[in-house]
């Protein structure tokens, strides 16, 4: 009986329900875009964490158990992933495969000028100008390659990326609570000589609450599955495109687990928030 209620109230006001449907899917829609999006540049900061990121070059007269000595120190910090020793035979190899389409090149340089060096990568890209500096510390190493302001760029993004969508979030939540409680309330005048008659009757004060807590869910409810749902089709349009765009940086596919991990955790708080608002209205228009 109390669905059937909820299920007549909602028909009977079509343009109220859409209004409360549509800013859900907002609020939803733009989280599910800012998942996505953190979920994105998550993958993008592991890809170079992965990747040596941190390249030293040792002097001419750096001893083999010298360098030996400063990867044993670099490993002992606990932020080094992995490390890498290029040797001078090797430094070579890798030069003439980038440049065997130029025999010039490769007749002007020799195993002595190129210098043996270390790859570093970190566990975490935070750890890197800690990491740097012991390099720079070393006697040893005439110079260390370290895209520095790539990684702080990319790091800061992601933060700023962060609090923009909780923001963005909270506010449009604050929004859905608002006209909901609104909307319910407007209901609640409207209905007010049936509610009174069902009172009448002995009809209990939730009997009459749950019709309208159960259509604040609803809203929640489909409005969250619309928002995720253009949001993830979205996202699957522009995969091919954005795999192009990267070049590379496995993103793409999305994991199902994560899919269904963030379609539970929105629906969840869609449930609560669509309770919340409608609880607020009936205490506050149904006394």
């Amino acid at each position: 009986m109390t669905f059937k209620t909820t299920w007549r109230n909602i028909r009977r006001s079509p343009y109220q329900a859409f209004a409360a449907i549509l800013i859900m899917m907002l609020t939803f829609l733009v989280a599910s875009f800012f998942a996505f999006l953190l979920f994105g540049s998550s993958r993008v900061i592991t890809y170079f964490e992965s990747k040596p990121t941190l390249t030293s070059f040792f002097r001419n007269e750096a001893k083999q158990e010298d360098i030996e000595s400063l990867e044993k120190k670099l490993k002992a910090t606990g932020k080094v992933a992995a490390v890498k020793f290029v040797s001078k035979q090797e430094a070579l190899k890798i030069y003439r495969q980038q440049n065997k389409n130029d025999p010039l090149l490769l007749d002007l340089v020799t195993e002595d000028i190129l210098p043996a060096s270390l790859e570093i990568s970190a566990i975490k890209i935070e750890d890197l100008p800690s990491i740097h500096g012991i390099l720079k510390s070393s006697p040893n190493v005439s110079e260390v390659i370290y895209q520095k302001e790539v990684v702080s760029t990319l790091t800061s993004w992601t933060n700023a990326l962060r609090k923009i969508g909780i923001g963005l979030i909270v506010v449009l939540g604050v929004v859905s609570v608002f006209i909901i409680v609104t909307i319910i309330g407007i209901k609640i005048s409207q209905k007010k000589n049936d509610i009174e008659i069902m009172r009448l009757i002995g009809a209990s004060s939730w009997y009459v609450r749950w019709p309208f807590v159960i259509e604040g869910i609803f809203y929640g409810v489909v409005g969250t599955m619309l928002g995720f749902g253009i949001a993830a089709g979205s996202i699957w349009y522009l995969a091919p495109f954005l795999s192009d765009f990267l070049k590379g940086i496995p993103i793409f596919p999305v994991s199902p687990i994560f899919l269904f991990a963030l379609l539970g955790a929105e629906l969840a708080i869609a449930v609560v928030l669509g309770a919340f608002s409608s609880f607020l209205a009936v205490l506050r228009y149904l006394k």
